[in-house]
This record gives C-alpha cells, sequence and structure tokens, in this order.
C-alpha cells in the first residue's frame, strides 16, 4: 500500500495537530530502572505485543517440557516385578506403588494441556502478533483502546500466574477439559481452584483483546481504506475476535460454576444434588469448539500474508478467503456436540455429525485458495516460506482427520483414543504454532530490526517437521489400534510405537532450541534490517524497522491494494529492481 504524507514530510502528528519525531519504540528511555518502568506502563501496541510474545514464549517452553515428560513417562510400560513397579518415570519413593506413579503422570498432563490450550495458544498470534500488526496493517497509530490493551495484558500475567501457581503445588490431576464430576471431587483441592481460576481470569483478558480489535479495526482505518482493501490477516483476526468477544463469557461461567460447585456444593453439576455432569461439557464445548478457531484462524491469518508475500503474487479469491473466515467463525457455534456422540441422543449426533462436516467447506475453501496463489508464482523459499508449506501440509492432515472423528460410525472406535490426540495436535500444533513460527521469521525484521541467519532457520524448520510427523503420525497407528489416550501405561505391544514418538519429540524440542539460538543471535549480532525484506505491500512495511513510537513518519493514505504485486512497487524497494510492464499499471484494484 502505498501513502501519502498531507501534513508534514518529518513529523507524525497526533490528534490535536502537534509533531512528533520519534526514534524506535525499542529505543531506551534513560537508566534501566527508567526502561523497565517505561515498558510495565507502556500503553503501546508494539510494546505490549512483545511483552505478550516473550511470555507466550516462556508458556510454551514450560508447557512443552511439561510433554517432554509425559512422553519419557510412556517409553515403556508400566510393570510390577517382584513387587518392584518398573518403567515409571513418575515412581514413588519406595518404588512399590504404581498408583502414586500414575497420579503424577495426570498432574503433569493436565499442566501440559491447560498452559498450551489457556497459556499459549489461545492467546499466542492474537495477543502477540495481532496487537503489533493490527494497527500497523491499517494505518492506525494505536488501538482504540490502549489502557484496556495494557490491563488485558496484566489480566493475562495475573492468570497465568495461577497456573504456575499450580504447578508449584504440584499442579491438579483432571485433565485440561476439567471435566465433572471428578473435577469437583478430586483431592488436589487448591491446585484445581488455582489453575481453574488461572483460566477464568484468562478470559477477561481474551474478551478485552477481542474488543479492542474490533472497534479499532472499525474506527481507526486510513484514508482510502475499505473493508475490502484490508489485508486478510485483519479479515481473520477480525473473525477471531468475534468469536473470543460471543463464546468466552461462557466458559468463564462455567469455570465460576464449577468453582462454586467445589467450595458451597451448589449442586449444578452432581447428578446427588439434582445436578447433571453432561450439562458441565456442553457448557464447555459451546466454549471451547469456537475457540479452536480462535487458535487457528490467526494462524490462518499469518498464511494469508506469507503465501502471496513469498510467491509475489496476488491473492487467489481475495473476497472468498475474507468471507471464507466469517464463515468459519458462524459455524464454529454449532458443531460443539460432536465432542459427545457418546452422551446425547442418534438424532442429535446425526444433526452435530452433519454440521462438522459443514465447518469443512469454508476452510477448503481457504486451503484451496492459497494453492491456486502459489500456483505459478515466483516463490521464494526462505524460513518463512518453509514453514508455511510445512502449516499446509500438517494442516490438512489434521483436517482430513477429522472426518473420520466426525463420522459416527467410525467414531465409536476412535472416540478418546490416541488418534483424537493426533488429530488434535496436527491441527493446533500443525496449524496455529507452525504457522505462528511463519509469522515471526516473515516480521522478526520488522519487529525488532535485524536479519537472522535463513539457513540455519530452515535446518531447525525441517528438524521441526521430521520431528513432529515422528511424534504424532504414529499415534494415528496407535489410536486405530486402540492406545486409549490420557492413560499413563499400555499393553506391551504399544511399546514400539510409543517410543518412536517419544523420540519425535526431542527431535521437535532440538529444532525450537535452534531456533531460540537463532533469534537470540539476531538481536545482539545479527545484521541491520532493510525497510521492506520481502517485498511486502500491506502498510506494516511502509514503516521503519523497527517501527517509530507512533508507527508512520507521516499519514498513510492507501491508494491500493495490499496485494497488487503486479502494478505497484513495494515500499522501500528501488523500481529498477522491481520492473512493472506499462499495461499492468492500468489494472483495476483488486
Amino acid at each position: 500500500m502505498s501513502t501519502i504524507d498531507t501534513k508534514s514530510p518529518n513529523a507524525v502528528h497526533d490528534a490535536h495537530g502537534h509533531g512528533h519525531h520519534g526514534g524506535s519504540y525499542l529505543d531506551p528511555k534513560g537508566g534501566a530502572f527508567t526502561t523497565v518502568i517505561d515498558w510495565a506502563t507502556t500503553v503501546d501496541h508494539k510494546k505490549i505485543g512483545v511483552m505478550y510474545l516473550f511470555a507466550i514464549l516462556f508458556m510454551f517452553f514450560v508447557g512443552g517440557m511439561a510433554a517432554i515428560a509425559v512422553r519419557m513417562e510412556l517409553w515403556e510400560p508400566t510393570r510390577v516385578v517382584n513387587g518392584v513397579v518398573e518403567g515409571q518415570l513418575f515412581a514413588a519413593a519406595d518404588a512399590t506403588s504404581i498408583t502414586a506413579g500414575n497420579n503424577i503422570y495426570n498432574r503433569v498432563f493436565t499442566l501440559h494441556g491447560a498452559i498450551m490450550v489457556f497459556m499459549v495458544i489461545v492467546p499466542s498470534i492474537p495477543a502477540s502478533l495481532g496487537n503489533f500488526f493490527i494497527p500497523l496493517m491499517i494505518g492506525a497509530k494505536d488501538v482504540a483502546f490502549p489502557r484496556l490493551n495494557l490491563l488485558s495484558w496484566y489480566i493475562y500475567l495475573f492468570g497465568s500466574l495461577f497456573g504456575v501457581a499450580s504447578l508449584i503445588m504440584l499442579g491438579t490431576d483432571t485433565g485440561w477439559t476439567f471435566y465433572t464430576p471428578y473435577s469437583t471431587t478430586t483431592d488436589a483441592h487448591a491446585q484445581t481452584l488455582l489453575i481453574v481460576a488461572g483460566g477464568f481470569i484468562l478470559g477477561f483478558s481474551s474478551i478485552l483483546t477481542g474488543l479492542n480489535f474490533i472497534v479499532t479495526i472499525h474506527k481507526l482505518r486510513a484514508p482510502g481504506m475499505g473493508w475490502f482493501d484490508m489485508p486478510l490477516f485483519v479479515w481473520a483476526i477480525y473473525s477471531s475476535s468475534i468469536i473470543q468477544v460471543l463464546a468466552t463469557p461462557v466458559i468463564g461461567i462455567t469455570l465460576l460454576l464449577l468453582i462454586m460447585e467445589r467450595v458451597f456444593r451448589i449442586g449444578i453439576f452432581d447428578p446427588a444434588l439434582g445436578g447433571d455432569p453432561v450439562l458441565y461439557q456442553h457448557f464447555f464445548w459451546f466454549y471451547s469448539h469456537p475457540v479452536v478457531y480462535v487458535m487457528i484462524l490467526p494462524g490462518m491469518a499469518i498464511i494469508n500474508e506469507t503465501i502471496p508475500v513469498h510467491s509475489h503474487k496476488k491473492i487467489f479469491g481475495y473476497k472468498a478467503v475474507a468471507f471464507a473466515s466469517l464463515g468459519i467463525a458462524a459455524v464454529s457455534f454449532i458443531v460443539w456436540g460432536h465432542h459427545m456422540f457418546t452422551s446425547m441422543s442418534e438424532l442429535a449426533n446425526v444433526v452435530f455429525s452433519f454440521l462438522t462436516f459443514l465447518v469443512a467447506i469454508p476452510t477448503a475453501v481457504k486451503v484451496f485458495n492459497w494453492i491456486a496463489t502459489l500456483y505459478k508464482g515466483s516463490i521464494t523459499l526462505n524460513a518463512t516460506m518453509t514453514y508455511t508449506l510445512i502449516f499446509l501440509f500438517l494442516f490438512t492432515i489434521g483436517g482430513l482427520t477429522g472426518l473420520p472423528l466426525g463420522t459416527l460410525a467410525t467414531d465409536v472406535h476412535l472416540h478418546d483414543s490416541y488418534f483424537v490426540v493426533a488429530h488434535f495436535h496436527y491441527v493446533m500444533m500443525g496449524g496455529t504454532i507452525m504457522a505462528l513460527m511463519a509469522g515471526l521469521h516473515h516480521w522478526w525484521p520488522k519487529m525488532f530490526g535485524k536479519m537472522y541467519n535463513d539457513k540455519v532457520a530452515i535446518v531447525a524448520a525441517l528438524i521441526v517437521f521430521i520431528g513432529f510427523n515422528v511424534t504424532f503420525f504414529t499415534q494415528f497407528f496407535l489410536g486405530m489400534q486402540g492406545m486409549p489416550r490420557r492413560y499413563a501405561s499400555y499393553f506391551d505391544e504399544f511399546t514400539y510405537l510409543h517410543q518412536i514418538s517419544t523420540i519425535g519429540s526431542f527431535l521437535l524440542l532440538i529444532g525450537f532450541l535452534i531456533h531460540l539460538v537463532n533469534f537470540a543471535h539476531s538481536l545482539f549480532a545479527g545484521p541491520k534490517a532493510p525497510q521492506n525484506p520481502w517485498g511486502g505491500l500491506t502498510l506494516e512495511w511502509v514503516a521503519s524497522s523497527p517501527p517509530n513510537e507512533h508507527n508512520f513518519d507521516h499519514e498513510p493514505i492507501v491508494t491500493h491494494g495490499p496485494y497488487d504485486f503486479e502494478r505497484v512497487v513495494p515500499p522501500g524497494w528501488d523500481p529498477k529492481d522491481y520492473p512493472i510492464p506499462a499495461e499492468n499499471l492500468k489494472a483495476p484494484r483488486h
């Protein structure tokens, strides 16, 4: 997108007409203490996005190490030989009690799931990259409610501390879904209350962030930017924000009822007191299935940007992709029942099975449009595009393996098996986390003004790809052979596949550690990033790298579409290096 300075070539003007000559948002504000206070009290969306990013990456590490511990426990089955327990990582002190070790496994498993879902995947892209780039992409100086944005960050931090506190107190053993009646009767009383309260608090952060994005996108777009001039990243974040605002209150009320049931025995979910434990499942999944799309829609948002930019080609079917985001958001509210095929009537099962297949339509629209965009594109196979292609491969497997789970006849066999675990991880990690990695590599130069080693990043991405498939593809076979999920031990015939899966988890860890070193090296010793290293056309590439405090040196005015690569020279590029045929200059927008 091009920009025209309507006021001054060197200043950014606020609403009162005052000019600001700001340096990079990363510039220190004096001494170390002053700088820390500045970051702690900032209302700059970029700083808040960066704080979210590093907090989420830390929680990703904690949740990942819990996953490694789970896989190590499953390296071999638990056996009792001559009265001594063998093959149990979480063994009791006297090595004679299987139950004690299994309880520890349940706690580690629960912490892995709760941290990864509520503290990592749900906020990962909207809170970090969304906060940083939504205002930049629409030509705004900040989000609509900057102080509310800071409040949502501290609410996230406060809620996450509850999860960490539960971890310090050895965790809870309910599973990350906190199903009743177990979550209302387990002996881990304080730990259960802590982590459930943490989920309740985190919901407010999600609601405030979604509300902020909706208002920002409606009210703060740059002059000349209509709805169909917005980048598709903005469309997808907008769609996921609608889900956040409408669905999150349901889980908030549900977790609050769970706390009241646990503390006051009020009888909402306890059948002995006139309650219904299945009611909890309806409440939980009415939120949690829409929130699956809060997790994956932002991942799709990133792919909407990386494919056209790194294939240097206009996105195929702009409006179809935009409306597909809204379609996914709409359908997501009416498919929750497929999590409870074993708990409902035959008619309800048939209806929810049909609705489950319905959500595949807008999702497929996106995938086919991405592939059509890649077709005959001038593809640059860098780290960003590598992760983009990884996303397409893994997410497609995740989507296709959802079909037998949505089919009533096959779900009877696959329900609550490792097939579900593999499917979930192919969608959530193979989708959202791989897209997050693509987005980090795509926007890292813009966020921090430094380039990373692209070859090292590609090698690490391939290690992650191999490790991911070794870890989770084997679990499809485990599930089809009857291995139930969430069990701390198993029959001997499953040992080989479990050990392959565990080896894959260590490959994943190695790949992500290489990324960590590569990003850290870029921050301290990486070469300075150019303004627009990839040749993007959206407004964030008009800003400097890293952006100044007020985002732009002049007021942006939109004069072309976000993906008009065939007729617009990218910002910061020399026209001699980007020749455009004369006939293309007369082409209409979009």
